[in-house]
Parts: C-alpha cells; sequence; structure tokens
C-alpha cells in the first residue's frame, strides 16, 4: 500500500480540478500506515488521553487493535460509538455542549479528516478563516482591516444554531459535487447519525455535526463554502462602477483655498502683510475642514462594492453603496441560506 503522505499529495493535486470527482476513497481506510500517522496526530492533541463511552484512551493502543479495526471496516459492519456529552463553561456563564468520540472512532475520524481536507481545502475562500491552518480571528480581523475601507453600510451574521442545525442530505449532497465513493460517503453518514449519550440516555441526532467530532470542523466549512461561493458571485454582480465620482464640495473648497493663495500672492506684491495673516487663517480653517471630508463622492450611485468575510457561523459584510442597497444584500443571503442551505439568520 502507498505511503499515506504521497496519497493525499495525489488527492490534493487532483483537486486543482474543480469538475474531478473521487472515487476508491474508502480504500485508504484499510492502510494500517493512515491510523498510525492518525495516531500520531491524536497524541499531540490535549484531549488525546480523555476516555470516550468506551472507557478508553490513546493509552495503551496497539496494531492489533488497529487490524481488528481494519477488519470492521472491510466487511462494512463499523458502527459508531455515541459521543459522550460534556458541558463546557463559557465566558458569559452558559454552557457549551462538547461531544467526546471514543478512541477507535477519532482514529477513523482522524483519517477522514485527512482525506477531506486535501480535496477540500486548496478550492476553500481566502475569505474563509475558521478551522485552517495559517488562518484564525486574527487573520480575519487583518483581511478586514485591509478589505473594508470605505464600507458604508455593515452586515453582521451570524448563522442560528448552525452546528446544531447542518442539515444531512443537504451536506451529503454537497459532498456528492466531488466524491463519487458511496461506501466513503455513508461512513461519514453513520458518523453524523451516531447520536450522543447525556447522563447516559441515547439522543438521537437528525441533523448537524458532532461538536467535538474530529471531522465538525472540515464539514462545516465544506458546508458553508456553499455561502462563500454565492458570495463570490453575488459581489461579481453587485460591484459596479471603476472608480468614485469626486466630491463636489471637496473639489469647491480646493478651488477656494487656490483662489485665496493668489490673494496671498497679490497682498504679499503690496506689503500688505496684516490682509496676508487674515488670508493665511482662512486657508488654514478650510484645509482642516478637508482633512474631515472624503476626496470621492459617497453618494454616487454609479459606484458599488461588496466585502466579505467569514469565520466559522458568522460573517461581515462591508457594503459601499445606499442603505437600501444593504437590505437587498442581506436579504439575499437570508434566502440563500434557508433555500440552498436550510439555515436561518
Amino acid at each position: 500500500m502507498q505511503c499515506p503522505k504521497v496519497v493525499l499529495s495525489n488527492l490534493r493535486k487532483k483537486s486543482l480540478d474543480e469538475k474531478y470527482q473521487y472515487t476508491r476513497l474508502y480504500r485508504n481506510l484499510y492502510n494500517p500506515d493512515f491510523f498510525l500517522l492518525a495516531y500520531d496526530n491524536l497524541s499531540q492533541n490535549d484531549g488525546a488521553l480523555t476516555m470516550g463511552v468506551d472507557k478508553r484512551s490513546i493509552d495503551g493502543f496497539s496494531m492489533e487493535e488497529i487490524s481488528r479495526l481494519i477488519e470492521v471496516l472491510k466487511n462494512k459492519s463499523y458502527q459508531p460509538y455515541p459521543s459522550k456529552r460534556v458541558y463546557i463553561p463559557k465566558k458569559n456563564g452558559k454552557k457549551r455542549p462538547l461531544g467526546i468520540p471514543s478512541f477507535c472512532d477519532k482514529l477513523v475520524q482522524e483519517v477522514i479528516r485527512m482525506i477531506l481536507e486535501e480535496i477540500y481545502e486548496p478550492n476553500f475562500s481566502i475569505s474563509s478563516h475558521a478551522y485552517r491552518k495559517k488562518k484564525s480571528c486574527h487573520s480575519a480581523l487583518l483581511e478586514i482591516k485591509r478589505t473594508f475601507t470605505g464600507s458604508k453600510w455593515f452586515i453582521e451574521g451570524d448563522i442560528r444554531g448552525f452546528f446544531d442545525n447542518i442539515e444531512h442530505h443537504t451536506l451529503v449532497k454537497i459532498l456528492r459535487k466531488r466524491i463519487a465513493d458511496e461506501t466513503f460517503i455513508e461512513l461519514i453518514w453513520k458518523f453524523l447519525r451516531a447520536g450522543y449519550l447525556d447522563e447516559w440516555k441515547f439522543h438521537n441526532t437528525y441533523s448537524g455535526t458532532p461538536q467535538g467530532g474530529i471531522i465538525s470542523p472540515i464539514l462545516s466549512n465544506i458546508y458553508l463554502n456553499e455561502l462563500d461561493n454565492y458570495m463570490k458571485s453575488f459581489k461579481t454582480s453587485f460591484d459596479i462602477g471603476i472608480k468614485r465620482k469626486q466630491n463636489a464640495e471637496y473639489e469647491r473648497l480646493r478651488s477656494k483655498v487656490r483662489g485665496l493663495q493668489k490673494k496671498i500672492d497679490r497682498a504679499y506684491e503690496q506689503d500688505d502683510f496684516e490682509n496676508m495673516a487674515d488670508l493665511k487663517e482662512k486657508i488654514k480653517a478650510l484645509k482642516q475642514t478637508l482633512t474631515q471630508m472624503p476626496y470621492s463622492d459617497p453618494m454616487d450611485n454609479e459606484y458599488k462594492r461588496l466585502t466579505y468575510v467569514r469565520y466559522a457561523d458568522d460573517f461581515l459584510i462591508g457594503v459601499i453603496g445606499s442603505k437600501d442597497d444593504a437590505r437587498f444584500v442581506k436579504n439575499e443571503i437570508a434566502n440563500f441560506l434557508k433555500k440552498e442551505l436550510n439555515l436561518e439568520l
């Protein structure tokens, strides 16, 4: 069997062809080296020793168990355990539910995550900043600082209960755009439907991705990449004009400054120093006004721009345009989320 790093590298190369569909992905789960790589990745995590419902952790895991896991995957009888739900305190005093998978499930999920990352990561939007290498809240803020200059209106988007409301059938439909391996997709489906135990009471999961699950971050980005692509297309149709018209009031005041400067020149020739001082004060006041005034016309209806940045289920849109334009943008996004992704703002 091929070295996992070679396989992953080949997957990434093929991802550059956006029309390419991946087949025979599931067979990579028969490769012990993939699980050793997954084991190595997990061993570096803080929660490596945390036990799931099977009362096992990374400690003491062996090659024999990896072999047994591969056999179960080969005969398609593998079934993930329900995750163990715990509650993590939040800054506002509330608690956030977190699912802890069994260690075997963590291993399988990590292999899936590595495969999905190579398929999808190269084509993710530059405006997406969550759960990605060299991306973070800080990179999102830097992009806002760099690209939102001149925005007049801001649309703050927070998708309602996103992680709990990811629609499983919609997610599978999105995955099938790039993946033509139903056995691999069925394995992901099993994790989505595995359920969770809360106080040892079983609960089904009919929507959402398990918070705390290793594949949840990449699946959430795959899901919302549909929104990112929509925003890229929307921006193309929304943006108009090459540059803003010049601000007429700004130009009027600049012209007035030039006129006063000519008067100073004449006053100097006539040794009228008292008048010169008065004119200089007027120029100083006008220049101060100019520093607080936009050079271009902020109300130019023939110039519009839209900028967009997303971090997980939170996004920010900057609009150069009218208030009605901003309302239109927000309504269009809400309609897209509802119709295409079964989500609500």
